[in-house]
């Protein structure tokens, strides 16, 4: 079998393992270059806002653990391929050349043990790196139960590195994946990359992690307080939240799919979580511990605390300020400045700072007053400032 036709069987099951933000489309002139690679190369948005074309794939579709919701778990009856690292390396180089893509995320299946295959996982980016001199970004997965040395040398190779939690804690992964150990396996390994990043200073790959949403039972309290655990301690840069969506021939084969719109809320909440100062706690999670669909987790924290008492724009911090709907870390920053030239009076001078001014006049105050009671006359004629 070829390469193209390898990756053309692996790349519709690798849904689980995301990357970047992924684009909404692509530009007609490059799916008709990827031909039928389409499946394969992901657009992708990185940490600069720089989009990328990302090959995403796997190193193996074998796999001798049973996670219950995956294309790739032992005993399921379908084509299992292989790449070997010169053979994935050099293919990649291939399609690299030919202006397709611009780096890789390498994820696998597990054969032969987790060091087993973290070993092939470095070989190929070792290849890309030192034989073809790749210097463009490559995501390496860490796989479960890799070793010390190989996460170092993983981190030494790669731009990000992650490794899938899948679920919150041990009793929800075992519904999961009965035989990973979710501290041993998984978190330590979390914990060495933190560790290697704060006793050998230089400059060193971020982490992510991801959760499989749903299928396990699991509540937003409890996949939440994981990400703010993992924020604080550990480092990671962000947490993926992929909505479940059942496979055939699986033991979940049957189980609904989860909702993209709690997918969305985790998402919403998990930002909250990193960039925004607000605490776990502080979630408006509902009597089950799951957050509200009908509403973004700020709004609905804004509408309680905030609609009472408004905050006063020209005296608010910059963290009070970031607990505002329309306002976010840039635009808090850029209230910070205009306030060293002067007084804001105006829905129209939040605007100017390209800040959702609709979204932010409830729950604030402009030089001691409502934005609705104080109009300027460009203001009176512009409907969006009377909200």
């Amino acid at each position: 079998m070829d390469a193209l036709a390898k990756l053309e069987l692996l790349a519709p099951e690798t849904r689980y393992e995301p990357d970047g933000d992924v684009g909404q489309s692509c530009p007609p002139a490059a799916l008709a270059r990827m031909g039928r690679l389409q499946d394969c190369i992901t657009h992708a948005a990185m940490p600069n806002g720089r989009r990328i074309a990302l090959l995403k794939t796997l190193q193996t579709s074998a796999c001798e653990r049973d996670c219950n919701y995956c294309a790739f778990r032992q005993g399921r009856d379908f084509r299992r391929v292989s790449f070997s690292p010169d053979e994935l390396a050099g293919m990649f180089m291939q399609l690299q050349r030919a202006g397709l893509v611009e780096g890789m995320f390498l994820s696998s299946g597990i054969a032969g043990r987790g060091p087993r295959t973290q070993d092939r996982l470095l070989d190929t980016a070792e290849i890309l790196r030192r034989r073809y001199h790749f210097q463009g970004y490559i995501h390496l997965k860490i796989m479960p139960g890799a070793e010390k040395e190989q996460i170092l040398a993983a981190m030494r190779l790669a731009d990000r590195v992650s490794i899938n939690l899948e679920a919150p804690n041990e009793a929800r992964l075992a519904q999961l994946s009965p035989h990973k150990v979710f501290m041993d396996e998984l978190v330590q390994r979390l914990r060495w990359i933190e560790q290697i990043r704060q006793s050998m200073p230089g400059r060193w790959p971020s982490t992510t992690t991801q959760f499989v949403v749903g299928p396990a039972g699991e509540s937003d309290r409890e996949l939440l307080h994981t990400t703010e655990y993992l924020y604080h301690k550990l480092g990671l840069v962000r947490a993926y939240f992929s909505s479940f969506s059942p496979v055939p021939d699986t033991p979940l084969a049957h189980h609904p799919p989860t909702s993209h719109r709690r997918e969305q809320r985790l998402y919403q909440a998990s930002f909250l979580l990193r960039d925004y100062g607000f605490a776990f706690r502080e979630l408006p999670f509902d009597d089950a511990g799951n957050l509200p669909l009908q509403g973004d987790p700020k709004l609905l924290w804004a509408e309680r605390y905030l609609l009472p008492s408004p905050l006063e724009i020209n005296t608010a911090t910059r963290e009070q300020l970031l607990r505002v709907p329309g306002i976010g870390p840039q635009g808090a920053e850029r209230v910070l400045q205009a306030r060293r030239e002067g007084r804001l009076r105006h829905l129209g001078d939040l605007r100017r700072l390209g800040i959702a001014a609709q979204r932010a006049a409830p729950f604030v105050l402009l030089d001691g007053r409502r934005p609705a009671r104080q109009l300027s006359f460009w203001d009176a004629l512009d409907p969006v400032s009377a909200v």
